[in-house]
């Protein structure tokens, strides 16, 4: 929850369209003020040569003007004509003004604001600022004078004793809590209840209200009137507003302490939160403080509208800094004339304002071409857990949690929210430069071709950033870095060139699965690094050598041979930067004669590119109906990158071997037909599944097989061995066979028992290996999306060209 305060903006240009054509002037009425115009006076403190002063709006709407309007608009009382006016204005400024020069004050400067009534006497229709970094769907919760009865009590609060206990209290409790105490047992006790949660982020919204209640209690503390608060939207977050615009007949130091007083009351709720916590011992408390901490440390943000924003504007006496970006940047300009605007600041408010700027605008630039370029990879990342929130929601809502579905609800509200904002912004921006664009270049074709053609560059840059091509939109994973150079890597590959040299030190990072058994020194895990081989030569003119054609198999091992008859491979293999491959491959064999069963299950993953990825996954479920002398399964996988920067290889071999007395049923093998579809349909769009949910999904096929069987009364199942291989990466290989058995029947007269496999292989747990321009390789979890991958096939065979029924 963000907090904003509702004020002080100011606006130098008209913020509505020109009044309609005036009667003649011997005709006029006198001028009149508009309804709701309220003179707060000049600025105290203020940065400008020429302290500017200030009038409000009935909208809210602050406006800066020069002495003389504010002097002429002073003397509008509605009875008063130009001459009064004129000679009122003249007085307190020190100089003649004429009725005439009024004239024009009044009808090219005021009216044009909406600060005096039309000649008719109607109000005037004006149009409020609307910044690109304001607040959006204000809606106001309280009117100024309630505010003023529900905050007075709060004002009390500012008295300095008050103030430096707090302060004390609060910088004691950071230290105990950052540097002793810690957060683990608190985000444990937190996270093991969904309710706490759900109890802290509401504790969270409603001290984000409380900080409101700060900045109106400093106002009323310095003598100042609070106006309205209520509730918006900035940028992509809700926000709380207080306006306290009014603030502004204050000093600097007031304005000061109005602005810092949200942060204040941020300061006594985690002091309040900490003696709760030192009554009751409840640890999960302590992360409502940390909640507290984070939201003061973006407030002092001051590139944007919050309160380290108005506390430097207040500090420089700068009203808007933000219009003062554009005259800021002209005057660093060797070449350019100083612009009038900016001669207007005082010198060292000049400087201050100056450095504001050439911090501000290179970081929202940046940030704005970070939210353009990784805009998909945001938009993959949150409907993959959007999916996964909805699930979950759907379980809570069917097992009769509301506490754990009112928690995914909020958790998908979160995850929509930056995707809306940030698409909000991005149509909101180039809606308002291209109608810039086209305003400044009415009547002027050449300059118009060139803005048209310039727009249209952009756009197809968009389109080419954001072409649902490859990983674009694929989901941020949990071995992913997140760093700056990973933000562009998707829209601009980085070049190779350093290839990987026997002996060659590089920087490597390993990932494991979440409670896998790490490697120590003392314990270490086998690994593998495939390097390249020496180039072979051929003779080339002169005595010279030339590199011989690249062959089409680019990797230092052999080939895997094709499946025998009954066998199962799934073979993937990337060598296109920035593309994603699956192979997938199903098969139901059945074996009926007493032949051997030598049946293979092999799945290989083998990559050599950069930000690519390559997925083989072969599930294989081989039935042996009567007796078998040999029966030697195997169940292969084998993931390797070569030469691969940033990839990811996951190859994973399932296989279930079952030995029947008899046939199944026609009952048995309707349901076996019917499950064994479910399960190809599964393959065939397995592309969608993420890597962390595949093998298990897999084991539950298998266990609702062995259930059809075992409840099939023709086939008495004897013994099953079932396998499970997955590989991700080709760090490390294995013999040790990788098996899960299911649960023995009670009846002695049919069994399933474990039967290990010889020749299984398996990767000692998920890891991955980076090294620049060598092998790299990431853990099963989700794959990147936009995969092209052959269809999943569901073959029947029998093992040794035996005819053998189908199910």
């Amino acid at each position: 929850m963000t907090s904003v305060q509702g004020g002080p903006s100011t606006q130098d240009g008209p913020p509505a369209p020109a009044p309609g054509p005036s009667p003649s002037a011997g005709t006029l009425p006198p001028p009149a003020l508009a309804d709701g115009v309220q003179l707060l006076g000049e600025t105290k403190g203020s940065g400008y040569k020429q302290a500017p002063s200030l009038v409000r709006r009935a909208d809210g709407q602050t406006i800066q003007l020069t002495r003389l309007l504010y002097l002429v608009l002073e003397a509008v009382d509605g009875r008063r004509g130009l001459e009064e006016i004129a000679a009122h204005a003249g007085t307190a400024a020190g100089k003649p003004i004429s009725a005439a020069n009024v004239r024009t004050l009044v009808d090219q400067q005021l009216l044009p604001l909406g600060l005096l009534r039309l000649a008719d006497g109607s109000q005037p229709e004006v149009r409020k600022a609307n910044p690109l970094l304001g607040m959006r769907f204000r809606y106001s919760v309280t009117d100024p004078e309630r505010t003023r009865k529900i905050t007075a009590p709060f004002a009390t609060l500012f008295n300095p004793l008050i103030v430096v206990a707090v302060t004390a209290a609060f910088l004691a409790i950071c230290w105990w809590l950052l540097m002793v105490k810690g957060l683990a047992s608190a985000t444990h006790e937190a996270f093991a209840n969904p309710g706490l949660v759900l109890l802290i982020f509401v504790v969270t919204v409603l001290s984000a209200g409380f900080h409101e209640f700060g900045h109106a209690a400093a106002a009323r503390r310095g003598g100042a009137t609070p106006g309205a608060m209520g509730t918006g939207l900035y940028l992509m977050w809700p926000a709380f507003y207080t306006d306290v615009t009014d603030s502004y007949r204050l000093g600097r130091a007031g304005r000061i302490r109005t602005d810092l007083g949200g942060l204040y009351f941020n300061a006594i709720v985690a002091v309040a939160i900490m003696g709760i916590w030192w009554a009751t011992g409840f640890d999960a408390l302590l992360l409502v403080v940390v909640t507290q901490i984070l939201q003061m440390v973006r407030q002092l943000m001051p590139m944007v509208r919050f309160d380290g924003y108005h506390i430097l504007a207040d500090a420089t006496g700068v009203p808007d800094l933000f219009q003062r970006i554009k005259p800021t940047l002209l005057a660093l300009i060797p070449w350019r004339k100083t612009d009038p605007q900016a001669q207007l600041l005082k010198p060292w408010a000049r400087a201050v304002v100056t450095l504001w700027v050439l911090v501000t605008v290179p970081l929202l630039v940046f940030s704005l071409v970070t939210m353009v370029l990784t805009l998909p990879r945001v938009v993959g990342t949150a409907w993959d857990n959007g999916v996964k929130q909805q699930a979950a929601l759907a379980h809570s809502l069917a097992t009769g949690d509301p506490t754990d579905a009112a928690v995914r609800v909020l958790a998908l509200v979160c995850i929509a929210l930056p995707v809306a904002g940030i698409l909000y912004i991005l149509i909101r921006l180039g809606r308002q430069l291209v109608t810039g664009l086209w305003q400044k270049t009415r009547g002027k074709a050449w300059q118009r071709g060139v803005a048209l053609a310039a727009v249209a560059a952009v756009v197809a840059g968009l389109a080419w950033a954001w072409w649902p091509a490859g990983g674009t939109y694929r989901p941020v994973q949990p071995y992913e870095r997140g760093t700056l150079t990973d933000a562009t890597t998707a829209i601009f590959p980085t070049a190779t060139g350093r290839d990987l040299k026997q002996g060659q030190a590089g920087r490597t990072v390993a990932l494991w699965p979440q409670g896998a058994r790490k490697p120590t020194r003392e314990e270490p895990q086998l690994s593998m690094v495939l390097v390249p081989r020496a180039s072979a030569t051929s003779p080339g003119a002169a005595g010279a050598t030339a590199p011989a054609a690249a062959p089409s198999w680019v990797f230092p091992f052999d080939k895997p041979a094709a499946p025998d008859d009954g066998g199962n491979q799934a073979l993937a293999v990337n060598t296109t930067d920035g593309s994603v491959v699956y192979d997938v491959a199903f098969a139901l064999v059945w074996a009926d004669d007493g032949a051997d069963v030598l049946n293979t299950n092999e799945a290989y993953a083998f990559a050599s590119c950069k930000d690519c990825a390559a997925v083989a996954v072969g599930f294989q479920v081989v039935l042996i109906v009567g007796q078998a002398d040999v029966v030697v399964p195997q169940n292969l996988s084998t993931a390797a990158n070569y030469n691969c920067v940033r990839c990811l290889t996951y190859a994973l071999a399932n296989q279930l071997v079952l030995t029947l007395d008899g046939p199944l049923s026609a009952d048995g093998t309707a349901k076996l037909n019917a499950l064994w579809q479910q399960i190809a349909d599964y393959g065939r769009n397995l592309q969608n599944v993420p890597l962390s949910e595949i093998q298990g999904t897999l084991e539950g096929f298998k266990k609702q097989i062995m259930d059809v069987v075992q409840a099939d009364p023709s086939a008495k199942p004897r013994g099953a061995t079932a396998t499970s291989t997955p590989t991700p990466g080709g760090t490390g290989t294995a013999t040790a066979p990788a098996t899960a058995s299911p649960e023995a029947p009670q009846t002695p007269t049919t069994g399933a028992t474990e039967q290990p496999a010889p020749g299984t292989t398996a990767a000692p747990g998920p890891a991955e290996t980076t090294v620049p321009d060598a092998t790299v390789s990431s853990e099963p979890s989700q794959p990147a999306g936009g995969a092209v991958a052959p269809a999943p096939v569901a073959t029947s065979a029998a093992p040794t060209g035996t005819a053998a029924p189908s199910p």
